[in-house]
């Protein structure tokens, strides 16, 4: 039999004392403030502002991304990415199709580059922590040792490369121009896109919301629970629905409200993404490995968070429920946030 001392030994304060690693520098200051929207912009106008306000919040964390002694760097910065990506997608009607698929196609090789560090750090700072000190098991230490190793070389061969790259240099160059400049009401839009463009954001947000609602509503209203693909799909909806609600919630009061109603069921569907990218992870991590111990403990640990997942699917009606029933702050007329008030 195992005793506690064996298995558990010093590992949370292992993790706690790499979490707390002081900064080679001093880290930005995060922020959940929206880009200033107003309901009196036109299209364009409030699409120019989200890009401009998530570059500039993009650039305040490209330093701290280079390194893995504070992980909110990479996070921030990848967070970001996406919501750009995910902004580019939601206004796809108003913009010239060859600028929303380079640009979109840049954000992806950006993200993705930063994609395995990202898991590396969710695994070793939730992932592991969340179970050290519940799990009765060996191979803990082993496993933190794989997963540190494997996060070094992500940092060294993937993401400052990445940053350091020529590729990378031309990206924020371009996209600063193209954001600065408006070039999508330059570059020969159709009859179509001109008119969006050119439409005031209150009219277009509320249509934009009611669209992207419908697609939540059809991919999780009659979902297969037990088909990973099709939850996946739901998760990339809702997440599209809530980046929305985060872009209008300066011309609406009332968004906040209607994105804590989908918290529960975002909540489940991301911790559905952490268990199947932690198989991933640890197929890849222990694809050379010979300590038993760590494949021992990897076997408990997905099976921890497998039954985590399984008890938080069972409230899968309660959380879709909360979210159907939520109200629509967007077409409230009393709740239109009137510019300059």
């Amino acid at each position: 039999m195992v005793e506690r001392q064996d298995w558990r030994g010093n590992f949370p304060n292992l993790l706690d004392a790499r979490a707390n690693k002081e900064p080679t520098e001093l880290m930005p200051k995060k922020s959940k403030a929206p880009a200033p929207v107003r309901a009196d912009q036109s299209v364009s106008e409030a699409f120019a502002t989200i890009m401009q306000h998530n570059f500039d919040y993009l650039l305040t964390w490209e330093g701290a991304a280079r390194s893995w002694e504070n992980i909110e760097g990479v996070h921030q910065f990848r967070v970001t990415v996406r919501r750009m990506r995910s902004a580019l997608s939601l206004f796809r009607n108003a913009l010239p199709k060859s600028d929303r698929t380079h640009w979109s196609d840049e954000m992806r090789w950006v993200a993705g580059e930063m994609g395995r560090a990202r898991d590396l750090d969710v695994f070793i700072s939730e992932g592991l922590s969340a179970v050290a000190e519940e799990l009765p098991l060996s191979g803990c230490h082993g496993l933190l040792r794989l997963a540190e190793e494997h996060r070094v070389q992500a940092y060294e061969r993937q993401v400052q490369p990445m940053l350091d790259s020529e590729r990378y240099r031309l990206f924020k160059e371009g996209f600063a121009d193209w954001v600065e400049n408006r070039r999508w009401e330059s570059g020969e839009p159709g009859k179509k896109q001109s008119k969006f463009l050119s439409m005031n954001m209150v009219p277009f947000s509320r249509k934009l919301m009611d669209k992207q609602e419908r697609k939540v509503l059809a991919a999780g209203s009659h979902v297969n629970r037990n088909v990973s693909e099709e939850m996946h799909s739901l998760r990339i909806e809702c997440k599209k629905l809530r980046y929305a609600a985060e872009f209008f919630s300066p011309m609406f009061t009332g968004m906040d409200t209607f994105i804590s109603h989908m918290k529960g069921l975002q909540d489940l569907l991301g911790l559905m993404n952490d268990v199947a990218v932690m198989h991933q992870l640890l197929d890849d991590l222990l694809k050379h490995e010979t300590d038993r111990e760590a494949f021992v403990y990897a076997g408990g640990l997905i099976g921890w968070r497998t039954c985590d997942y399984q008890h938080m699917l069972n409230r899968f009606d309660l959380f879709w429920e909360e979210f159907i029933e939520a109200k629509h702050p967007w077409w409230k007329k009393s709740a239109l946030v009137q510019p300059g008030s």
